[in-house]
Order: C-alpha cells, then structure tokens, then sequence
C-alpha cells in the first residue's frame, strides 16, 4: 500500500479536526480512500478461499465512515482520525458475526478478530458458551501459531465483576467479565508499506478463525444461521 496516502492524511487530521482544514484537504482524503478501497478489494478477493461469504461483499460494505456521530457525544470532533475496514458474514461492518478487522493509525495499526459491540442478548449468550465450553476456548488459545499472535482476549471494555449466575472464583474469571470478545495484534507501517501486505493480513485471518468460528456457532444459534 502506498502509505503516504494514508498516516500523513491520518496524522494531520488528529491535529486539525475541524470541518475547514477537511475541507481544504479533501482530495487528500479521497485519494486515501481510493487506496484503503483497493487494500479491502484484494483482502476481499483473497479471503474468499478462506470465507467464501466474503464474494457478496464490497469494500462499501466493509470500511467505516470517517464522519463521527457527534449528536450525543461530548466530544465534538467532526472526523475519525482512523480508518477501520471489517470483514463479516452478512453485511460487512453492520453483521453481528464475528470477523476481521483491519485499522489504519498512525502508530497504532493493529489487526483483530472476533465480535465487538454485540447486542445485549448475544452477549449473554456468547458468556454463556465460553463458560460452557472453556476447554474449547482453551485449545484455541494454547494452539501455537494462534498464541503467538493472541495470548488472550482483549481486556478494553470489561465489567468489573463476573456477572451474577456464575461463580466468582470461576477458572477462568475474567473471560465472563467481557463486553466483546475479541482477539488483536499489532501491524506495523512498514509491514502495511510491503507489497505482500494483503497476504499478511490473510495469514492472520487464517490464524484467527478458530475463534471466529467458536464464536460464530453461538451466532448462529441466535440469529437462525443469517
């Protein structure tokens, strides 16, 4: 990826985010989306081997709006001063099931797997499922490729305590104390800059879709298989 495109843009937005420097820069912007649109062409294209549902989706579909909602927010930013594409069943970005995801910052790019954000009865479900199948959940994460990569979930977003109906001193505590389940690691700009990038990314997703598709099974049970 041409990332010239790309962490300059990103970079002087997070020091100017205001609608009049956007808008003298927008065809900085474009270009960059140009080239985040090319990358998700070819993740999408090279992942459908992988996950075939990945062939009715567009990059449209996989990559969020820089705009910020800022109606109830205290913070009055206008612009992301990111770029974040997901990859899932079912619609992409607005799919409840768990994906891919690849994010664009300057000095904190990273790639990640899993479901963020689910709604409040999948989440109870998904609890559900880890406690009832941690052996399952342990494997995964005592695979080796996949450790070295994801030592465990993402500790952002956590309740303070186990939830009632489980016990506190439970093995594995804090995996019921989630609000999304979620795997990441870090991807640097050099590694984004290598023309074999969009293989990486592949790797990764390769590495990572056991817990996708543990976490999936759960989804389906809900949704009726979307």
């Amino acid at each position: 990826m041409n990332t010239e495109l790309i962490f300059p843009f990103l970079q002087e937005l997070s020091e100017n985010n205001n609608r009049e420097w956007f808008h003298q820069n927008k065809p900085r912007y474009e270009q960059m989306m140009q080239e985040i649109e090319l990358f998700v062409n070819q993740w999408l294209e090279q992942i459908s081997t992988l996950e075939p549902y990945a062939t009715a989706l567009t990059p449209k579909d996989c990559i969020w709006r820089i705009y910020r909602d800022i109606r109830f927010s205290p913070d009055k930013r206008p612009y992301k001063h990111w770029v974040g594409c997901w990859i899932a069943k079912n619609g992409g970005k607005k799919s409840p099931y768990g994906g891919y995801y690849v994010h664009f910052q300057p000095n904190a790019c990273m790639f990640a797997a899993g479901i963020w954000g689910p709604e409040p009865n999948l989440l109870k479900a998904l609890r559900q499922s880890v406690y009832d199948n941690y052996e399952e959940v342990e494997d995964i994460f005592a695979e080796p490729a996949f450790h070295k990569l994801f030592k465990d979930f993402d500790t952002e977003w956590m309740l303070k305590r186990v939830p009632n109906g489980y016990p506190q001193d439970w093995l594995h505590s804090d995996w019921l104390k989630h609000k999304n389940y979620t795997i990441s690691c870090p991807i640097t700009e050099k590694q984004v800059a290598n023309k074999n990038f969009v293989s990486h990314v592949i790797d990764l997703c390769q590495t990572a879709k056991p817990i996708n598709e543990f976490l999936n099974y759960t989804v389906d049970e809900m949704y009726g298989n979307l």
